[in-house]
């Protein structure tokens, strides 16, 4: 295992992380992932409030096993929608079902509006508690997560008022990479959170998908694009089961730039999208945004690209069902909304015909409905 250092917080984190939102079968299952998980070097365990049971178990885990608490960092989240004085009574119930008197780490779980952020950072807000929380010593170090808007992600990023960044970025979604930059030179920790399943569902990969990585495994291949990554600190690693952690165990000393080999799939996958979208592709330069009818134009011609260029219609489904059905968690609406207003054309630098790119995407990607886990 190797360890990098954490930004501006100086913690040593195993570049990979064990995120616990998956091992939430019972106290039994907890303690089976992260006890094999520690033996092999993994020092960073991440929870969230919102997680059901899984602080509760993490903290029985931890209990268990009598992990030394000097050589494992914590991380929890708490949702930034509260008052000061609402979080400060979530912070002391996680410190409870942790069994411990400190966190390494506290994020704000899901800045994700322009009204988050300005709640969040007012005078009566949660940060402004959770930064005299850090004062007295119960948190060591403030950061939060984002399924927001660049240019929103940027601003929280700018503010400085934050240690680390929780973020999205991967190799089938690089949308993020000017954040990235960003964060490194305010020396924000930065942690890459669902390379498994966000990425790409990369632990069911189709059959083109794996050609096209081979030798890897895709999901070996994200991996090392990410860890070739000096300025990434930690990846986000769930597993439900000890098994789980094995692909990235395997990886976890393979942290240097890109070989050969790795260059020639990024090639490859890169000449896909061009051999099989042509000019259709979408470059997800985002200036078709604003939409009147809120689409999301570049997510969903994102997912069409996957879904032609490497046979990735699964995943694709898997978010595009997303479109209204998850609010601020997954923004826009669905491509079959389009009006035909045009006003997407003459912006677009591509020439795209978008509206009809729309209708195509939703063609392919609309599925069988399936009830979501938040509906009733």
């Amino acid at each position: 295992m190797q360890y990098r250092r954490f930004g501006q917080t100086e913690l040593p984190l195993s570049v990979f992380s064990l995120g616990t939102m998956r091992s939430l079968a019972s106290a039994e299952t907890m303690a089976a992932v992260v006890k094999p998980a520690f033996a092999n070097g993994i020092n960073h365990f991440e929870t969230a409030r919102a997680y059901g049971q899984s602080e509760a178990l993490l903290g029985q885990a931890i209990a268990q096993l009598a992990l030394p608490r000097d050589q494992i960092y914590l991380t929890t989240k708490l949702l930034p929608n509260q008052n000061g004085d609402e979080i400060r009574h979530q912070l002391e119930q996680s410190l409870e079902r942790l069994g411990v008197d400190y966190l390494d780490c506290l994020a704000l779980h899901g800045i994700n509006t322009a009204a988050h952020w300005q709640q969040a950072r007012s005078p009566q807000g949660c940060l402004a508690a959770l930064e005299q929380a850090r004062d007295e010593g119960l948190v060591r170090h403030l950061g939060f997560s984002t399924h927001g808007s660049q240019e929103l992600i940027l601003e929280v990023v700018n503010s400085e008022r934050f240690a680390f960044v929780n973020l999205h970025y991967y190799y089938f979604f690089q949308r993020q990479a000017p954040v990235i930059a960003r964060a490194a030179e305010l020396d924000l920790g930065i942690f890459i959170i669902s390379p498994l399943d966000k990425g790409g569902q990369l632990y069911a990969p189709p059959e083109k998908l794996t050609q096209q990585c081979a030798p890897l495994s895709p999901l070996a291949f994200n991996y090392r694009f990410l860890l070739s990554d000096p300025r990434i600190g930690t990846l986000s690693l769930g597993a439900a089961q000890p098994s789980d952690l094995e692909p990235a165990l395997t990886l976890a000393n393979q942290t240097g730039p890109l070989t050969e080999s790795e260059q020639a799939i990024d090639l490859r996958l890169q000449q896909a999208k061009i051999e099989t979208l042509a000019s259709d592709q979408c470059s997800q330069c985002y200036q078709c945004l604003p939409c009147p009818e809120a689409i999301n134009i570049p997510e969903v011609l994102r997912l069409r690209n996957l879904a032609l260029a490497h046979d990735m219609t699964d995943f694709g489904q898997y978010r595009y069902r997303m479109f209204e059905n998850a609010g601020h968690w997954f923004p826009g609406r669905r491509g079959d909304r389009c009006t035909d207003c045009g006003d997407c054309l003459p912006r677009c630098p591509e020439k795209l015909d978008i509206p009809t790119l729309l209708r195509d995407s939703h063609q392919r990607l609309k599925g069988q409905n399936r009830r979501r886990l938040w509906e009733d």
